[in-house]
């Protein structure tokens, strides 16, 4: 399985840069990666604290860590990789990282010359990301490498009769850090024992979020005191389910806030198209009254956060189809929140909803009847959202335990 895996891994080289001709994040995929090798250059021969994320929702659970390491350790450089160019581009000038960069594809040349040339003091890999090839190298150098937020899951290839090779790849962590008991007893199943169950470390970074300022004069000039239900990360699905909703349910005491994951001209004036009331775009806001508008789309992105904030209720898109967006966000401002019915593997939409913090629905006749319920009933609202809250409040601290371990390393 392993030359089989090299050989899948070399026949990427060979095919990823033709693919990258037609297609735009392919391209980017390749173009940054051609310069990993420079970039961490510059921290050759020096202290370094490696941090690698697949994209930007692992990011986020990297985060916590890496604003505690830099206050206190400042003499070290931070390397933030990642895999995804939709990570990449958005964090690419992240402030606390020395350097910024994508992962090299896991040849065996590519992970030799990676780590020889880093050779980075603490390696820290964020959820789920094993590459067999550079684990080997760190495993060889011995350096302290650890998972952070690690989940493991029953269909996983370390768990199958074929996934020898990954489940050796393993021996390269000298702990792992999971998020519930279910992770601990599966790698106890093939033999590990250097696990502590922590829990998710992005709880500790949206409890923050309520020590900021998240108020937005715009936003207090649209809801104007008016319920209002925020829209994340929406995807076409998501917008279909709003657009019936407004055009034909809704009532002029509830406003809507849509800020979709894709933000390509063509499709936000799609979106404002198909809507019969009045809605205003973030880009086109300026000398706007924007009382009088019931919709607001935000064709922009990094606001997202501090809007949920103003948010009654909330509902997070990907669930339907595509993919769960971040639920821990609007979770720790208590509101409730709707999701669709795709969110089996996010432990904090399983918890959720089974809580009744979070309400999974289906189609538009079961979004209609729960969004008529959170509007209309006051007490069903505070309380759902209440759920969530506690929620957030009741799993904070994985941080502080992960960090107790690493600073026996640094």
């Amino acid at each position: 399985m392993k030359l089989l895996y090299d050989f899948i891994v070399f026949l990427a080289s060979l095919f990823l840069p033709i693919a990258a001709v037609f297609n735009k994040k392919i391209k980017l995929f390749v173009a940054g990666r051609k310069q990993t090798f420079s970039k961490i250059s510059g921290l050759k021969n020096k202290k370094t604290l490696w941090f690698h994320a697949a994209s930007l929702g692992e990011f986020e659970q990297a985060r916590p860590i890496i604003v505690v390491l830099k206050k206190k350790y400042p003499d070290y450089k931070i390397l933030v990789t990642f895999f995804s160019p939709s990570g990449y581009e958005i964090r690419k000038k992240y402030d606390l990282a020395d350097v910024v960069c994508y992962l090299p594809l896991d040849s065996k040349s590519n992970a030799k010359k990676f780590v020889e040339l880093l050779n980075p003091t603490l390696a820290i890999f964020i959820k789920y990301e094993f590459w067999p090839n550079l684990l080997k190298e760190l495993k060889k150098k011995e350096i302290p490498t650890i998972l952070v937020s690690g989940i493991f899951r029953e269909n996983q290839i370390f768990f199958k009769y074929y996934g020898g090779f990954m489940r050796k790849s393993l021996k390269a962590f000298h702990h792992f850090f999971v998020q519930d008991d279910n992770s601990k007893q599966l790698l106890t199943t093939i033999h590990f024992e250097n696990i502590s169950v922590v829990g998710d470390t992005r709880f500790d970074r949206v409890s923050e979020i309520l020590e900021q300022d998240n108020s937005l004069d715009f936003i207090k000039e649209f809801k104007d005191n008016t319920y209002t239900v925020v829209a994340g990360s929406t995807w076409e699905e998501d917008e279909a389910l709003f657009v019936n909703y407004i055009n034909h349910v809704a009532s002029e005491e509830e406003k809507f806030i849509i800020a979709p994951h894709n933000i390509k001209q063509d499709s936000i004036i799609q979106l404002q198209k198909a809507l019969h009331n009045k809605a205003v775009l973030f880009s086109e806001k300026s000398n706007k009254n924007l009382k009088e508008y019931q919709v607001f789309i935000i064709d922009t992105i990094g606001v997202l956060t501090k809007i949920y904030s103003a948010a009654d209720t909330a509902y997070v898109g990907g669930g339907l189809k595509t993919g769960l967006h971040n639920i821990l966000e609007p979770a720790t401002f208590g509101v409730p929140i709707v999701i669709g019915n795709n969110y089996g593997k996010f432990k904090e939409a399983v918890d959720l909803v089974t809580l009744k913090g979070v309400v999974s629905i289906e189609n538009q006749e079961e979004f209609t009847t729960i969004l008529r319920s959170l509007k209309n009933d006051d007490l069903f609202r505070k309380s759902t959202g209440e759920i969530n809250k506690n929620y957030i409040q009741d799993n904070v601290g994985a941080t502080q335990s992960i960090l107790k371990w690493m600073q026996q390393k640094i």
